[in-house]
Formats: structure tokens, C-alpha cells, sequence
């Protein structure tokens, strides 16, 4: 399993970015304010989960707000135009991560925007409006949480973690395996919100052994990058983002020292 870890130091990738990105989740957020999860109309896309008219309204400001002359699009809720892959910065975006969860009523649900640059991951923000909270983040820049500096936890060992497990996963019986483990199992509904969560510390592991699209973890992945964690994928793939098929074969992402451990519990190599 190869790991990738990267100190904000080391590259000054996205830190330009961060204004345009915190202007557009603030723009997102206030959308939002406009639907309610019990009379928002929503639909069911054939083969995928459930899409809202916030979706979509989300989707419309971002795509309007945050790409440059020159730079890519790809999201969730736009048909994926080829044109992306000749461009060396390309925004990766979900509009709303979590619908299920925003249906539901549930606080765990967020809007997830991340930039790519050269298929790398630079810069990130999630908004989880049910919350109030904001994820901001770049490699040059470090990561905030609600404004102010944020890392990844310092925990060195698992017993006692707190590990952010999927929901649904959860409901579908994927993590029995790890029933009476030395460290706590906490669901969560959006993977962009759980890895956010990470990358500022308020846990100290996440995972998910399924295919997951670029656009659910690319600003996850940066903002745990700029806060000095380690991600990789359980297959032993490199993270490179921007593919022609934009999907991960899952991603696992905890604090730097964490990293044995966590492989031991999945039996990975």
C-alpha cells in the first residue's frame, strides 16, 4: 500500500485558490438556505443513489463561480466533458455529499469542493451548512476549521482512536468484522465530511474499502494532506486524480503514525 504524505511546506499548490473557494461555499451554503430536507423534491438516478433540486441549484453556483480560463470541471451533477483530462487544474466537485443523509434529516451531509492540479489533489474546502462548519485548506497553507489552524490528531496508537466509518456501510454489515476492536466506530453519512473531520483532527481515522468517485474525496484528500495525514488506496494504487474514469478503488486516511496499524486491521500489505 503506497501512502502519500505531504507536508503544507513542501508545495504551494492551491493556496491562491482558497478565497475563491471559501466565496463559493459561502454562495452554496446560502443557496441551501432555500430547501428543506422534508419538501425538497427529489429523484432517483438510474444505478446511483438519490439527487434533490438543492443538488442541482448547488451545482449551478459552483460551475458559475470557480473555474478559470483554462481550468476544468467535473462534478457529480455535470456530464463529465472529456475536455478535463487536457487540463493541468481541474475542479472536482460534489455538490451535496451526503443526500441521503440531507433527506434523512441527518447533520451529516456537506458541499465538497476541491481543486486538482497535474492530477494531484492541492486544495479543499467542505461546508457542512446542518453544522456550521467550515474545512478550508491547501498544501501551501495548512487547513482550517471554522477559521481557525487545524491538524491531524496526534494519536499514536489504535486502541482508543475514533475511526469514522461509512453509514451505509455500517447498514449494510461491512463492519462487523471489526465488532469488540480496541478502537471506537463512529457512522457517518458524507465521505467529504468524515475526512474532513480527520484532517482537523476531531478523529483520528477513516476508511472505506469501495469504490469511491474523485469527486467524493478530492477536497477530503487535500485537506488531509495539508494537515500533515497520510492517504492511500487499500489496493496499492496511486492517488492520481483527474482520470478518464474517475473513480478510486476505496481510501484509507488516518494520522501519519496510525498508518501500521490501520493496515494490520484491514489485513492489507
Amino acid at each position: 500500500m503506497r501512502a502519500l504524505n505531504m507536508s503544507p511546506s513542501e508545495n504551494g499548490g492551491g493556496v491562491e485558490a482558497l478565497p475563491r473557494i471559501e466565496a463559493a461555499l459561502a454562495a452554496a451554503v446560502e443557496v441551501l438556505q432555500g430547501f428543506r430536507a422534508d419538501t425538497v423534491r427529489v429523484e432517483h438516478k438510474p444505478g446511483a443513489g438519490p439527487v434533490t433540486e438543492a443538488d442541482r441549484a448547488v451545482n449551478d453556483i459552483l460551475a458559475r463561480m470557480l473555474p478559470a480560463e483554462g481550468e476544468g470541471w467535473l462534478s457529480e451533477e455535470s456530464r463529465d466533458d472529456p475536455c478535463r483530462l487536457e487540463k493541468r487544474r481541474v475542479w472536482a466537485v460534489d455538490p451535496l455529499d451526503g443526500t441521503r443523509e440531507f433527506v434523512a434529516g441527518i447533520p451529516e451531509w456537506c458541499v465538497s469542493v476541491g481543486l486538482l492540479e497535474d492530477g494531484r489533489a492541492v486544495a479543499g474546502g467542505v461546508a457542512n451548512p446542518a453544522t456550521g462548519e467550515i474545512f478550508l485548506g491547501s498544501l501551501g497553507s495548512g487547513v482550517t476549521y471554522n477559521g481557525r489552524p487545524a491538524r491531524v490528531s496526534g494519536r499514536e496508537s489504535l486502541p482508543g482512536a475514533v475511526v469514522l466509518a461509512s453509514r451505509s456501510e455500517v447498514d449494510r454489515g461491512e463492519w462487523e468484522r471489526f465488532r469488540g476492536a480496541a478502537f471506537t466506530i463512529r457512522p457517518v453519512g458524507s465521505v467529504a465530511y468524515k475526512l474532513a473531520l480527520v484532517a482537523a483532527g476531531l478523529a483520528d481515522a477513516t476508511w472505506t474499502l469501495v469504490p469511491k468517485h474523485e469527486w467524493d474525496v478530492a477536497a477530503g484528500v487535500a485537506l488531509m494532506l495539508a494537515a500533515g495525514g497520510s492517504v492511500q488506496t487499500p489496493d496499492g494504487s496511486v492517488l492520481r486524480f483527474n482520470q478518464p474514469l474517475p473513480r478510486l478503488t476505496g481510501l484509507v486516511a488516518e494520522t501519519p503514525a496510525l498508518l501500521p496499524a490501520v493496515k494490520r486491521a484491514l489485513g492489507l500489505p
